[in-house]
């Protein structure tokens, strides 16, 4: 990896493991709405499905991208998150495809799909975390290829969660950037090792361990302000979803929600109080 996207060697591993199982858990849930179809996909069409599902993610990482990194180290961070995607995808698909076979399949295979990404998507003129009609038919057009490939055109379960799967990663996917970008700027203005990531004040346990790389982030929360309004949104790792039992995700959904609503509430009260934009003026 070069230098200058040594800095984002963390997001590129985040997103590269968030990207593979993504893309995995799609396939699963696309075919929980065609039974009938899955029970008759070949590997190779399933591999077809995966395939499509990388290509959405590729776009919306690169869409995503141009609006944290700086615009002449963007080519390059796409290039390096499409190498650590192989690399990761070569690891996962290692047991499968056994001692003899050739790792430039799979390299070819990611190459393909980021070029058939650019031809397909990247006519789409949209701003990827607002809502808009373009984002809609870009959506629409991954959701009635992924039935067409199942053999399932028209049908409204596959259409819906090939859709839904979309549409959530980009949220998991923002707030992976968010994160990065915020520790870099921390890093860069030379914030004390103890205390990156707190408010004046407020500072990491002395027990605590110092942050190793290794870590996994299983639930997030995400607040944003656009004009009058507060979003708040929560949202699992893929991994970790899959692993609950529907007891579990029903509780924790519960809690989830719960947890949101308050902070949702707490940061409007915060955002909009006089004393935040006075911070805003001084702070601009």
């Amino acid at each position: 990896m070069s230098a200058s996207t040594a800095p984002y060697s963390n997001l590129l591993r985040e997103l590269a493991s968030l990207m593979v199982a993504v893309a995995g858990e799609s396939v699963t849930m696309v075919k929980r709405g065609a039974p009938d179809r899955a029970l008759a996909l070949k590997k190779t069409q399933e591999w077809d499905i995966y395939l499509e599902f990388l290509k959405i993610l590729f776009n919306l990482a690169d869409r995503l991208s141009v609006h944290y990194l700086p615009i002449k180290e963007q080519p390059l961070f796409m290039d390096s998150l499409e190498d650590t995607v192989t690399q990761q995808l070569q690891t996962v698909l290692a047991p499968a495809l056994g001692p003899g076979s050739d790792p430039m399949e799979v390299t070819l295979a990611i190459g393909k799909a980021v070029a058939s990404s650019r031809e397909r998507y990247e006519r789409f003129k949209f701003v990827v975390t607002e809502e808009s009609k373009a984002k809609e038919e870009f959506l629409k057009l991954l959701a009635e290829h992924i039935a067409q490939l199942m053999g399932a055109t028209g049908n409204g379960m596959v259409l819906s969660a090939a859709t839904l799967c979309a549409s959530s990663a980009i949220a998991a996917m923002k707030a992976a950037f968010e994160g990065a970008v915020s520790q870099a700027t921390l890093n860069r203005a030379g914030a004390p090792v103890g205390t990156q990531g707190y408010p004046a004040g407020q500072h990491r346990a002395a027990a605590s361990p110092v942050r190793t790389g290794t870590e996994i982030k299983l639930v997030s929360v995400m607040a944003t302000v656009q004009g009058e309004e507060v979003e708040t949104r929560w949202g699992l790792h893929p991994r970790f979803r899959q692993d609950l039992r529907p007891d579990e995700a029903q509780e924790l959904t519960k809690l989830m929600n719960r947890m949101t609503q308050v902070l949702g509430q707490r940061f409007a009260s915060v955002a909009f109080s006089s004393e935040w934009q006075a911070w805003q003026i001084g702070h601009a």
